[in-house]
This record gives C-alpha cells, sequence and structure tokens, in this order.
C-alpha cells in the first residue's frame, strides 16, 4: 500500500533561501512550459509530451533570460513537467478544469524524486543543501528510519509554515475485527450526519465560527499599501485564519469518518452532486463549508483500508419521500418540511432520519445485487440503484 505522511518542517535561513529559490524556479518552469504548450496547441495544433517537454526546458535553461534556472536541482524542475503531463491528462479525461498559471502568493511547492534527496536513518539532506533538512515526525507507532521513500515534497504554505511530505510503500494495516453493524448516513447543512439509527452529528460550521475574524483580518489587509510590508503581514494573518478553518474542518471529518469506520461494518451514504448543489446563491457557503465531497473521499479510503464496504446509491433516489415503514411515496416534500406523518400507515417522521433509513434499505438491496461504490462514480457501469427505469414506491424492508 502506497502512503505518504505530512510532516512540519523547520529549514534554516540558509535553507529557506535555496528552497524559496527552488520554489520559484519551479514557478517560473510551469509558467513557461505551460505558455509554450498553450501557443504550440493554437498555432501547430500539435499536442506534447514529457520528452518534448523536457527539450523545451533544457533550451529555456540555455537562454541568457533563464540561465538562473541552472543555479538550483534540475530533479523538481523535470518534475514539474511530469505533473502538468498528468494535470493535462486529467483535463482531456473531464477530471479536472484547464492547468492554470502558478501565483507566488499561493502555496508553494517542490518535489524531489530519489536522485534529488538522501534519507538515511529518519534524516532528510536535499539537494544543494549541505545539512539535514529538520522536520518534526508526528506518528510515534512509526520509526522514521524505517521508511523509504520514493519522493519528498517540501512545501510552504501562505501563512508561512513549512511542510514535508514522504511518500513510501507501508505494509496493508490489519483487517479491522467485524464491528457487526451495517449504518445508513444522510449527510446535510444543519445536523452534518444523520444516522439510520437516530443520532444526530451536528455541524460544527467551522467558516462561520471564525467569519467575524477573518472579515476583520481582511478589512485590515485592504487598508494596507499595496506592495508594503505591512500588507504582507496582514495578508499572512488572513492566510492563518483560512488555516485555522480548514484544520478545524479536516480535524471533525476525520474525527466522525473514523468513527464511523470502526463501528460499522457497512456504511450506505447518498451520491450527492456537490458541484450542482453549490450553484444555489443561498446556500453555497453553507455547504462549502460542510465538506461533503472530502467526507466521502475519507470514508472510501478508511473503509477500503480497514476492511469496511461502502455503498453509494442513486443521488435521485427519493430517501426523504419515502415512508421507511410502509414504502409510500409523497408526491412533494418541500425543503422547509422537516417532519412529516405518512398518508398510508400514519407513522410520524423525522425527515432526516427517515431519508437515512431509506438509504440503508436501497444500499442493502444495491449490496445484494453486486452494486458496488466504484460503479456509482463510473460513467461506463451504472449501480443497480441506478438502473431503476421507476423509483421503489414499494417493498422496503422494514429496519
Amino acid at each position: 500500500m502506497r502512503t505518504a505522511y505530512k510532516c512540519r518542517a523547520y529549514p534554516t535561513p540558509e535553507q529557506a533561501a535555496v528552497l524559496n529559490r527552488t520554489f520559484g524556479c519551479v514557478r517560473v518552469v510551469w509558467n513557461q512550459t505551460l505558455a509554450w504548450r498553450h501557443r504550440r496547441w493554437h498555432t501547430e495544433r500539435a499536442s506534447t509530451n514529457v520528452p518534448q517537454a523536457n527539450a523545451f526546458l533544457t533550451q529555456l535553461k540555455r537562454t541568457e533570460e533563464f540561465a538562473w534556472l541552472n543555479e538550483v536541482s534540475s530533479v523538481p524542475l523535470q518534475q514539474v513537467l511530469r505533473t502538468q503531463q498528468k494535470a493535462f491528462a486529467n483535463f482531456f479525461a473531464g477530471r479536472a478544469r484547464y492547468p492554470r498559471y502558478k501565483s507566488r502568493t499561493g502555496r508553494q511547492g517542490a518535489e524531489y524524486t530519489r536522485s534529488g534527496f538522501r534519507y538515511r536513518d529518519g534524516q532528510l539532506f536535499l539537494a544543494k543543501m549541505n545539512t539535514r533538512l529538520a522536520f518534526v515526525w508526528s506518528w510515534p507507532d512509526i520509526d522514521p528510519a524505517t521508511i523509504n521513500p520514493s519522493t519528498v515534497t517540501v512545501s510552504r504554505d501562505p501563512c508561512g509554515r513549512w511542510y514535508v511530505s514522504f511518500a513510501a510503500e507501508a505494509h496493508d494495516p490489519d483487517q479491522a475485527a467485524p464491528a457487526g453493524g451495517v449504518l445508513g448516513v444522510d449527510l446535510g447543512v444543519k445536523d452534518f450526519v444523520v444516522t439510520s439509527g437516530g443520532e444526530k452529528i451536528a455541524n460544527p460550521r467551522s467558516l462561520a465560527e471564525r467569519e467575524r475574524n477573518l472579515a476583520r483580518y481582511q478589512r485590515r489587509m485592504a487598508r494596507k499599501q499595496r506592495g508594503s510590508n505591512n500588507r504582507a503581514k496582514a495578508k499572512a494573518k488572513v492566510a492563518r485564519a483560512h488555516r485555522k478553518v480548514r484544520a478545524s474542518r479536516a480535524d471533525f471529518l476525520h474525527r466522525t469518518s473514523t468513527r464511523l469506520v470502526r463501528d460499522h461494518d457497512v456504511i450506505v451514504i447518498e451520491d450527492l452532486a456537490v458541484k450542482n448543489m453549490v450553484r444555489n446563491r443561498s446556500l453555497a457557503k453553507a455547504i462549502s463549508d460542510c465538506g461533503w465531497g472530502t467526507f466521502r473521499r475519507m470514508l472510501e479510503y478508511k473503509t477500503a483500508k480497514y476492511g469496511r464496504h461502502l455503498i453509494v446509491v442513486d443521488r435521485w433516489f427519493p430517501s426523504s419521500k419515502t415512508c421507511s415503514d410502509c414504502g409510500h411515496l409523497l408526491a412533494t416534500l418541500s425543503l422547509s418540511t422537516r417532519t412529516w406523518t405518512c398518508p398510508g400507515c400514519g407513522t410520524l417522521h423525522d425527515r432526516d432520519v427517515n431519508a437515512a433509513k431509506n438509504i440503508l434499505a436501497a444500499g442493502l438491496a444495491v449490496s445484494a445485487c453486486g452494486g458496488d461504490v466504484r460503479h456509482s462514480g463510473s460513467a461506463r457501469v451504472q449501480s443497480p440503484t441506478k438502473q431503476e427505469t421507476q423509483p421503489v414506491k414499494v417493498g422496503i424492508p422494514r429496519l
């Protein structure tokens, strides 16, 4: 199993100068190569591969204008070309948007392969550096001297924090003991998770909790003169405020997903179209603050890692409008209606709990038909739930 270990790094002033110079060269190579690819396609209608990009980089380094590119290690510059090739491959495959130019004000990074670093006994030495790069190892159960990284990525956040990430092969973890539970999960804005068992996990609203401080820092930055040191300091404070929001959200998502995976053998969620939902200007900020897409990705890799099973049901399945007791399907159900009484059996339903129960029932039906989470995201293979021509109105098993 391939994994990565991201640690805080603490370079010396001399090392920081070398890394900052490397970041600048990486950014220039990316932007120059991207512009060259763009011109080549629009003038010659010719595609570009990695060997052609390498030849362009060689010619670029021979020019007088960009001769300073030879002052840094060539390994990160070559890795830029491979990364850009992958970015274009993802764009043409429809998985990402067109690659954009890099800015000096955003996150900076440089990737080193084995020929660009030396890692021995838990100590890291990068190319063009005579001293080891200090970092803090955050996994007490893993000896850093035992890992054999294939690539090392050094990065610096806009707020000034340094990180080093080791990509290495690791042993497959032991499969978790069977928990004996199945769970349906309905995601929301007010309550982030509502389970089929009736549990509700409140949304911490990470951005809303820190929005006032963030707005104050942004106003202070707006009043500073552009290009001044005071503006740079104010901008760093804004970046730190954003980092705290990201860290708070990531901590909540990790804790919640880990607990669900640890306590249940089968987890069923709904395939939400977050990209389409954020087009609603009234709910865009609240939905983006939830992190539903990140939560689903965490569930996917954690269930695969520990031997659990994740099932994703069709986004068009009427989970909220269907009675989980008798299967009666309502014609309409407004978003403001949080509880409703079934006309068929008279059961009073909590909207979100009822949806979670229906999601679990539909997921178990998908599992019985041989469906899998990988089918739900594929354009070539449809999950059994998506193959239904009409929504199921009756026959939903009682939980």
